[in-house]
């Protein structure tokens, strides 16, 4: 059974405040082609209708935003991201929560003495559930714990990694698709043991078969364009041999990971991370040796595509 999302959530945008909705908030906004607009002194637990509003409409414009001062249970958490649209229950298991299926927790400290969720995610440049037919919109990332100095997410933004991108690699996006795999990110369970490698990506392979989507995505509520590509997850180029599509990619991906494209959203335990998964692809931080580190995340469907440049994708058996 496949398990990608059901694409009906697509159909049903979330309600949105009238304009005489109250929405008081205190915003920081990021200076000329940085991302990151930082929220103040909201309360979380209690956001209007009004508020909510403006959250997306900061998200989709700034693509990151930060929520400081906050200090939520884990009910209150999930509250939160329910208030901003629904959320994701990841498809593997061994990520949840113990006890709330829509946390996913990235750690290395056990919990009551055993190990939960894992360790060391996300090191890699991806966009989130890329992988699957319908890709997440948005994902929270929620510090509990953070050990040593470089603790961060760090972003590209795609749309104007997209609008500077040289000719011919310009010539190279347009009107492409690319494909997308998570086999070649598989973490190890204990009910992989005495399988092969060939056996555990098989099995991995069927359940999250090979995707394809549009090169270029046009955003649902900003109707910019941006570059859909990242090195964690993109393996190909339909149209083009394995050999020709990887070395294409490689280029391409060189490109986009330049130092001066990358931006950096330090971790604090009183702050949340929400970010466009369409306009930024992100990476973890490598944890410093011996450090202890825990982050709760929830994936959040906004109701709303991915992208509406094309009808949609293609999943290659």
């Amino acid at each position: 059974m496949n398990p990608s999302p059901d694409s009906s959530r697509a159909s049903a945008p979330p309600e949105r405040a009238t304009p005489s909705t109250p929405v008081s908030l205190h915003v920081e906004l990021p200076e000329a082609r940085r991302v990151g607009a930082v929220i103040h002194d909201l309360d979380a637990r209690a956001v209007t209708p009004g508020q909510v509003a403006a959250i997306h409409e900061l998200v989709y414009e700034h693509k990151v935003v930060v929520f400081t001062g906050q200090e939520l249970s884990n009910t209150e958490y999930i509250a939160f991201a329910r208030a901003l649209g629904e959320p994701q229950i990841y498809f593997q298991p061994n990520y949840h929560h113990p006890d709330h299926p829509e946390i996913f927790v990235s750690s290395n400290v056990p919990m009551n003495g055993k190990k939960v969720g894992v360790a060391g995610t996300g090191r890699y440049w991806h966009s989130d559930y890329q992988f699957f037919a319908e890709p997440l919109p948005m994902t929270m990332v929620y510090p509990q714990e953070v050990g040593g100095e470089q603790r961060s997410t760090s972003y590209i933004d795609m749309v104007q990694v997209l609008a500077d991108l040289p000719p011919d690699l310009a010539a190279l996006v347009r009107d492409a698709r690319f494909l997308h795999e998570a086999k070649w990110r598989y973490k190890i369970t204990p009910e992989d043991i005495d399988k092969s490698i060939t056996e555990i990506l098989e099995e991995f392979g069927a359940l999250t078969p090979t995707v394809s989507h549009p090169a270029v995505g046009r955003h649902p509520v900003k109707a910019r364009d941006y570059l859909y590509a990242s090195r964690g997850f993109t393996v190909g180029i339909e149209g083009m041999s394995p050999e020709e599509g990887r070395a294409a990619l490689s280029e391409l991906l060189d490109w986009v990971e330049r130092e001066e494209h990358v931006q950096h959203q330090p971790w604090r335990t009183d702050r949340i991370l929400l970010w466009d998964n369409r306009q930024v692809i992100h990476c973890a931080a490598v944890t410093d040796l011996g450090a202890r580190s825990t982050s709760y995340r929830i994936g959040v469907y906004d109701g709303r595509p991915f992208y509406t440049n094309e009808p949609g994708a293609r999943v290659l058996a």
